[in-house]
């Protein structure tokens, strides 16, 4: 039986209950994980007093492996622990002679490596040194189809709720970087308000300058219904805007929907939950406009969809498109999928 990954929901829970590790090696494409883990022992492991003499933090750039691990050797001064966090340690070149000292880690000690954009060759022996004493995290990224449940999920923890299109606006405006989107979120809590516990499109409007009526998701649903009139004023408010809608964005989300559409042909279930589990969605409500588009579209036009959108696609990175500009580029498309 597969071992089952680490979360970093695990690691939180352990570190919250005091049990602490030797060392932590987090790695992965997605640095909003690897921060929070770490911002979290930084924080909370030492009182502020203790953090004087036993925080140590230090740069991949700057330091090599014997400079770490003798940084890891000292005993803590007046307190049980002392932290050190190696950040950027991508650039450490020779990384595997850790292996060294955690055949045998200070107990005391809290060896926190970041490790951002890239991942250890699990295969080697310092990852199994790791595993055997610490923890080994991989932050991967987050899939488009699963923002508005960590959206969900990240205000839930503070006691907000979001209605189902103000998450849907603010999952397509600010897209997988987690970083932009947390940022996005405190920002939301801190103008709701007082008393409210509930976020609307309005809200996403006001405080985060997003259209609730001319937006990606908006546009989405035109499409779906097949509601000419709708699109095109869409369309022509993207136009009179071009920063806060670029084409790339729009096609993306497009391509996204279209190619989760043709695997939802495949559903063993047509159903809500059928749909939402074969795809991955989080929310049986996600699954509706699918449910919506497959009565609107048939498998064989769902694949030229997702040609055309591949073809507008490279126009808009200026391959065999002379003239048009990215606003009749998406008009283009969209006469083509609705016609």
């Amino acid at each position: 039986m597969a071992k089952q990954e680490i979360t970093c929901d695990d690691i939180l829970r352990e570190l919250k209950a005091g049990q602490y590790r030797p060392i932590y090696y987090l790695m992965g494409e997605e640095p909003y994980y690897i921060d929070l883990i770490s911002d979290y022992i930084t924080d909370n492991v030492l009182n502020e007093t203790e953090k004087e003499f036993n925080l140590t933090v230090v740069y991949g750039a700057d330091v090599d492996v014997a400079t770490i691990i003798n940084a890891a050797k000292r005993y803590p001064m007046m307190s049980e622990h002392q932290v050190v966090v190696v950040k950027e340690a991508q650039n450490i070149r020779n990384i595997e002679e850790l292996s060294y000292y955690l055949q045998k880690p200070l107990l005391s000690t809290i060896l926190v490596i970041c490790h951002k954009h890239g991942v250890l060759d699990k295969r080697k022996k310092l990852a199994a040194e790791i595993e055997k004493s610490g923890i080994l995290f991989e932050s991967r990224k987050v899939k488009e189809s699963q923002l508005p449940a960590f959206i969900t999920s990240y205000m839930k923890r503070k006691g907000i709720d979001l209605e189902p299109k103000a998450t849907s606006m603010l999952a397509d405006f600010v897209g997988t970087d987690l970083s932009r989107l947390t940022g996005e979120l405190e920002k939301l809590i801190i103008t709701l308000p007082k008393g409210q516990t509930r976020v609307t499109p309005e809200q996403i409007e006001r405080n985060i300058g997003i259209s609730k009526d001319y937006n990606n998701f908006e546009l989405r649903s035109a499409i779906v219904e097949k509601d000419v009139l709708k699109a095109n004023r869409i369309i022509k408010y993207f136009e009179e805007n071009p920063k806060t809608n670029p084409i790339q964005m729009t096609l993306s989300l497009l391509f996204g929907f279209f190619s989760n559409l043709m695997l939802a042909y495949y559903a063993p279930e047509k159903s809500e939950q059928g749909i939402a589990a074969f795809l991955g969605l989080k929310s049986p409500w996600q699954s509706r406009e699918y449910l919506n588009a497959m009565r609107m579209y048939n498998g064989i036009k769902t694949m030229q969809i997702i040609g055309e959108i591949r073809y507008t696609d490279a126009k808009s990175k200026g391959v065999g498109n002379p003239s048009l500009n990215d606003s009749d580029l998406l008009r283009e498309l969209v006469f083509k999928i609705l016609h």
